[in-house]
Parts: C-alpha cells; structure tokens; sequence
C-alpha cells in the first residue's frame, strides 16, 4: 500500500526552503593575439569539480563556489591548457586568453587532454537543466574510441558500460537491442531512449521499443543513466540512454567524409557538413548503408539524414530546430533450432526467403533554452514522431498442429507459388510531446542547494493491424484479406495514450562534501485500445471455423507517485561515495495485449510492472594512475513480464511473479603509460577492466516451478576487458568479452533434445568469448581505421528469438572486418 500522506510530506520537504544568491565565477575565453571569442573551450573547477563550456561568444559560467582559492584548468584543443588560482570574495567576472599551439596536436595528444579534463567518464552533478548527482552514470567518449563505427558494434561502443546485456543485430547496427541487470535486450525497451534529450521510441509507454539508433560517427557522446534517471526521464526500471550529436564546427564549413568496406557485401558511405556563421550554427550528416549480411537472404539497405539548426538570439537565449530521417529494408534469413546451429552451415543455412522488415522513421524537435537570470535556467522541448514499422513474412502455419515454427517448411504449388500466405504486421506511430525544465541555483541557509522542477506532456495516437499479406517473395507490405478471408491471426487495434509527469529533484549541501539529492515524479498515464479482434476454431482435422470479430475497447486510468533519494560524499576532488534509491513502473505495452505470435499466447489479465532500484558504490582517480567505479545495485521487481507454460503446455506471456537481483559492478582504467614513464605527448597505454557479478532468484509466484528460479537474461559473470595503445598518430584497441551462460525462460530450460517441437525457441544461451582488434592512423587530413571483429572465430548466438526476426536462435557473426578512410577539411 503507497503512504500517500508520507509521500506529499516528502515532496513537500523537497520544495521548500529560502532562495538566496551565492557566488557566481563567470567570464570570456579570448584568442591571445586576435582577441577573438573561443568557442566550445572547457573550464573546469578542481574545487568543486564543476565542469562548463564556452558559448559561441567565449562565455562561460560556474555557479554555487565556495568563498576562497579555486583552481580553474581552461582547455582547448587547438590552445595550449591553462590552469590558474582564482580568488573569489563574491561574484567575479574574468577574461581569460589562451596561446595557440606552435605545432600539430596528435591524436595521442588531443586524446590526452581530454582525459586530463574529463577526468572521469560521468555526468557532473548538474548539467544544463538536469541533474545527475548521486546517480550511477556512465559516458561513452566516442571521439576516444578505436572499434568499428561503420557498424555501431554495441560490444565495442559499449565496452566501459558496466553490466550490459547486448543482443548482437544481423544488420550492421541498424538496430540497438542493449539491456542489463536482468532487463530484455530487446530493442532496447527497458531503457528510456533519446536523442539530445528528446524521445526517439515508437511510443514511450505503449511501445517502448528503439527502431531507430544513430550512427556512432554522427555522435559525440552516449549518456546512461541507470534506474534512478526513473524520476527525471520516465519509469523504466533500466534508466537513460541519451545520445548526444556532434556540435557545429566553429569555421563557417567543416566537411567529414567516411567511406567503409567490409566483410560480407558491407559498404557504409557517412558525409557530414557543420560550421558556425555569426549567431547560426547546423551539424548536419546523411549516412548509407548496404550489405548482403554473413546468412543467406540476409541483405538490408538502409539511409538515414539528420540535420540540427541553431540560432543565437543573444546570450540568454536560443533555438536549435532538429529533423531526423530513416528509412531501411531488411531481409530476415529466420531463425534456427539448436541441431541446426551446430551443424557446419549454422552461418549459411536460412529456411525463410520470404521474411522481409521495413522501418520509416521521421523525428522532429525544437529546443528552446533561455537563462532567465545568471542562477537560473529554463529549457522547452517539443518533439514529435512519424514513423511506421512493417514486418511480412511466413513464421510457419498455426493450423499445423504441434509444428515446429522454425523448421516447418514453406511449402510451394508445382508453379512455383507459395502455398501459405505470409503474415504481416503494420505499426504506425504518430506521437508528440513537450517537456519543459526549470532549474535554478540557491542557498538553504548558509549552504548551496540546486533546484530541478520540470513537466511533460505526451500524446500518441498510434495503430497496429495484422492479418493476410501476399504469396509472394518481395517486400510487399500490402494486407490481402479479400483473398484469405479466413485467415487466423487477424487484428485492427487503435492505442490512443495519454500521459501527463510532474517531476523535481533538490540537491542540498549539508556541508562542503556532503550532498542529499530527494526528488519525485508524478504520472498520471491513460492507455487505452480499440480495435476488433478475430475469433476462430481449429479442430484436430486442421479445419478453421471462423467465429467472427470481436471488439476489445478498453481504458486504463492511473496515477502515482515514485520518489527517490540520493547522496554523494567527496572527502577529496578524486574520491566520491554515491548511493541512491529510486521507485520504478513500467506500463504493460501494447505489443503485449494484442499482437498474435504463434510461438505464444498472452494472458488477458497481464498488468503493468513495479519495484526499486538501489545503487551504491565509490568512484574517482587515484594520482592520474588509475580511475574507477565500483558499485553494488539491487532491483525489487515486482509483478514481472515473462513467457511460461500453462497447464495445457502452451506457452503464455503474462505476470509470473516478484524477483530480486543483486550485483557487484567493478571497472578501472589504469593508465600503465605513467609507472613505466612512457612520455604522455608520444605514448599511450591503458588498460581498462569491465566487470558484473549478478545473482537473482523469483520470490514467489503463483505458477509452478517458478520460485527459486534464477531470473532470464542475466549472465552470472558479465566482462570486458582491454588494452588501448597509441604511438603518435597510431592507436589500437584489444577487447576481451565474455558472457557465463544465461536463461531465457523463467523455468530456467535447459538446451532441449532434437524431438522438442519448440526446439531453438527455449533453453539456456551457451557462455561465449570474443576478442577484437582495431587500429587507426591519421596522416594529415585523413584517417585510416581498420580492424578485425570476432578475431578468433567463435561460433555463438546472443538471442533465442520469440518472433521477428526469428523465431529461433541468431547466430551472431562469425569473423570479419572492416576498413575505413576518412577525410576532413
């Protein structure tokens, strides 16, 4: 039962207190000799560990400094790093100009710098309009990382991410299917997925699922957040994914131009242009992407354009008006049964030519930042979505009783046409949303304190029909239900949802290390489905006698509170204790309610999800030798979604029960350049170690042979491990993952026999360990970036699949590699 009165005290507590001004350090970063305004420089606060950057005018600002000495380090790439005392009595104004450099910069170099700023790869504890402190946040550096961006490899891009269950794509990355501490990989649906802060989902609440993933060379930056973002960005129990574009260039045109080949047909063509003229700034790109894929009837093209457009109005305010457009074609060779996965073909063989998938994605969005005063800030967010999701093929016939839906065949007429026809699946999502943050810096008494209040609305109207699609073999997404007006698997369903949220958090000092973080969310969510729905009969003979259509009209009205609370204490700038606590909720999606799937059922009575995340850990760096994070979460999870059988032996998605997961998460960066004196502006040599131990078990549930279990989707040991080396222009990267065994079924099955109908459906996924190498060099204006993936072969699969693209086992890729040659001017 929720303590509604102890809650509104809580919320109450968290938005009281007097507001009073404290000091502000604010000032220019100038050329020494022209004078000019430098852009994008970083100033960072050693005191109080505060990180900024310039405006395009050179202006910076740091706010809630202490009275006393600060240590302000000022970087730039092309300038040589400055780092001065400052004295601060009160607030404080300062011009600050900085040398360019005599010589070219290396990649080693410019790779150093950043680390030396960026000392550890987290979000500080107020950024823009958010808040961060006493969170768990991780920060993918992508212009620090050597792997194949070509094909967003996750195993690679993701390698200092604790903990992170990936589901490796068939499609060159198209498609991000990342999860962790015992969340579905599945198209990333347990995560809260945005671009520059706006959502990029196909439905936050009602369909969760990324269709869409940025290419890694468009991208500057990847943010996770973990549970605890549940109180700012929504509540999923997985946290934030946020990826960030790359800024404008600071001269008036700045062109990158990446062409790439690969193993298995592949060709990635990536163009981008961005600059900066006056007060107008854009970064725009258009990336191509074809390949045959490493199966048979596995090839896929895709094209995907972005283009980001701000103005400056004046130091106070501005706009940046974004368009995202993708469009891909993917054929799906289907999935195979464990005897066929280990036989010598398991990379060749696809029993399925007609499965074809279709994705239109077009985002929009318009920010609108203004600084109300030099404490205060207020940023306004519309997005919006129109996009669709076609999938059409043949996943064998439910008329054929006790078949197998992998291995069945798909039978042709002595003409040459199919027998079956195929089935097809539409989404369409049009959706829109305003988010609006207002933060503001104040004291309680004589302490700093940070204030976040914010708001979001979100409208979606989207629709998903399933029925009848043709004989044929292309990619035709036309319903054909005139010619097979008995069809089984037949629906039309509406999803209007609604959703209203109302969230804050309050940093409060209690002294000058020492920091509480409460916040809270309030939702108010409206779901709702109209539709119809076919009904019918198949008797043993394999009959179908239609029943007719019946409605499903229903309405799902809630609203709740989730709160949280965090802490963070910095005895030292190098060493901070976090620990927070979050309240999570995840709405049941309509995919769950009224999509058919032969391979399963869903219980009519399913419902939405709740628990708790904790987190607690210690992080920071120890005499620039080595940074860390280490950590200990837990999730409460409650009323969970899975896939059991009943007590007919059919398989059924619904509520199974409560489970508790619990891990120790481990990494550090080690700097091995520094104890063997390798000089930092020639060498680089860093050794990085990525480590999850987890453990879970079901509660109680009220199915058998479920309490006790151990929960799906979570390998016991969880590593990647490396070394990133440089000399001068030359760096590398050598990457070491493995994964324990994990379930994927609530009974925790084990790998069944060859007689088992569900063959490759069910069943444990083996352990697996995978090496990658990669290498870059830059001479001049181009870069050259090659490497190795899977470099030993393996033979292993990341996802048994209930439906598309499956169902079945997919095999991930067996060795391949990649080159690629850049240009910029």
């Amino acid at each position: 039962m929720r303590l509604k009165g102890f809650k509104l005290a809580f919320v109450w507590t968290l938005m009281t207190g007097p507001l009073m001004a404290q000091f502000t350090l604010s000032g220019t970063i100038v050329d020494a000799e022209s004078g000019n305004p430098i852009s994008k420089a970083e100033v960072y606060d050693r005191n109080s560990s505060q990180l900024t950057s310039t405006s395009r005018s050179g202006y910076f600002e740091i706010h809630n400094l202490e009275p006393g000495n600060h240590q302000i380090v000022v970087m730039s790439l092309e300038y040589q790093t400055l780092e001065s005392e400052i004295v601060l009595n009160g607030d404080r104004e300062i011009t600050i100009p900085m040398e360019v450099f005599q010589q070219e910069l290396s990649e080693v170099v410019i790779s150093r710098k950043r680390e030396e700023i960026f000392a550890l790869n987290r979000l500080q504890p107020v950024e823009g309009t958010a808040i961060y402190a006493g969170k768990k946040s991780e920060v993918v550096l992508l212009d620090q990382m050597v792997g194949n961006a070509a094909t967003n490899n996750a195993r690679q891009i993701y390698s200092q991410v604790v903990g992170l269950n990936i589901y490796e794509s068939i499609d060159a990355g198209l498609q991000l299917n990342v999860g962790g501490r015992g969340l579905d990989p599945n198209r990333t649906s347990n995560f809260n997925t945005r671009q520059n802060g706006y959502d990029i989902s196909a439905d936050v609440l009602g369909y969760p699922e990324s269709y869409y993933t940025p290419p890694a060379e468009a991208l500057s930056e990847i943010q996770v957040v973990r549970g605890a973002a549940s109180l700012q960005y929504g509540t999923q129990f997985g946290g934030l994914i946020n990826f960030k574009m790359k800024q404008p260039a600071d001269k008036p045109i700045e062109l990158v131009s990446r062409q790439s080949v690969g193993s298995f047909g592949l060709f990635n063509s990536f163009n981008s242009l961005s600059g900066t003229m006056g007060n107008f700034s854009y970064y725009t790109y258009f990336n191509y992407k074809t390949g045959d894929g490493f199966r048979s009837n596995a090839g896929f093209d895709s094209k995907n354009y972005f283009g980001s457009f701000g103005y400056a109005f004046s130091e106070r305010t501005s706009a940046t008006l974004e368009f995202t457009s993708l469009n891909y074609l993917a054929q799906q060779p289907g999935g195979l049964t464990d005897p066929w996965f280990q036989s010598d073909s398991a990379y060749t063989v696809s029993n399925r030519s007609r499965n074809w998938f279709e994705v239109n994605w077009k985002l929009y969005a318009l920010k609108l930042e203004h600084k109300l005063t030099t404490r205060t800030d207020l940023s306004l967010t519309l997005f919006g979505l129109d996009a669709e999701r076609n999938a059409v093929g043949f996943r064998g016939d439910p008329r054929e009783l006790n078949a197998n839906p992998i291995t069945q065949e798909d039978e042709q007429e002595p003409n040459g046409s199919y027998v079956y026809s195929r089935d097809l699946i539409r989404g369409q999502f049009q959706n829109w949303g305003a988010e609006a943050r207002f933060l503001t810096r104040y004291a309680l008494g004589r302490k700093d304190a940070v204030l976040l209040l914010g708001s979001k609305y979100y409208h979606a109207n989207n629709t998903s029909r399933q029925g009848p699609g043709s004989r044929g073999t292309g990619a035709d997404f036309d319903f054909t239900l005139e010619e097979n007006p008995n069809y089984v698997n037949q629906s039309d369903f509406e999803f209007p949802n609604r959703n209203l949220a109302i969230f804050g958090e309050n940093i409060l000092f209690i002294n000058d290390r020492l920091s509480i973080t409460p916040g809270f969310r309030y939702e108010f969510i409206r779901t709702a489905s109209k539709g119809t729905y076919n009904v019918e009969d198949i008797d043993l003979a394999r009959n179908v006698t239609p029943l007719g259509d019946s409605t499903d009209n229903r309405t799902f009205e809630r609203s709740f509170v989730l709160l949280g609370i965090g802490l963070s204490y910095s005895p030292s700038d190098n060493f901070e204790l976090y620990a927070n606590v979050s309240e999570n909720y995840r709405s049941v999606t309509f995919s769950d309610i009224r999509i058919t799937n032969p391979t399963f059922s869903i219980d009519p009575n399913i419902s939405d999800e709740e628990g708790y995340t904790f987190d607690m850990g210690i992080r920071g760096k120890w005499h620039e030798l080595i940074s860390y994070d280490v950590g200990l979460f837990s999730m409460l999870y409650k009323n969970r979604i899975g896939v059991i059988f009943d007590d007919r032996a059919k398989r059924v998605r619904g509520n199974i029960g409560d489970a508790l997961i619990i891990g120790l998460e481990f990494f550090a960066d080690v700097n091995l350049a520094k104890p063997i004196k390798l000089p930092t502006d020639t060498y680089k040599l860093n050794l990085f170690v990525n480590a999850a131990a987890t453990e879970s078990e079901y509660l109680q549930s009220d199915d058998n042979n479920v309490a006790g279990k151990k929960v799906e989707f979570i390998p016991q040991v969880n590593m990647k491990t490396g070394l990133r080396f440089g000399y001068r222009n030359l760096l590398g990267s050598f990457q070491f993952t493995y994964l324990s065994e994990q379930y994927t079924d609530v009974e925790n099955s084990p790998i069944p026999d060859g007689s088992n109908n569900r063959n490759g459906l069910i069943g444990e996924i083996p352990a697996y360990s995978i090496m990658d190498l990669s290498l870059s060099y830059v001479i001049d204006r181009f870069k050259i970036e090659t490497g190795v993936n899977n470099l030993l072969d393996e033979k292993y699969f990341t996802r048994r699949a209930t439906g598309y693209p499956g169902p079945g086992i997919i095999p991930s890729e067996p060795r391949n590699y990649y080159l690629t040659l850049q240009l910029k001017l």
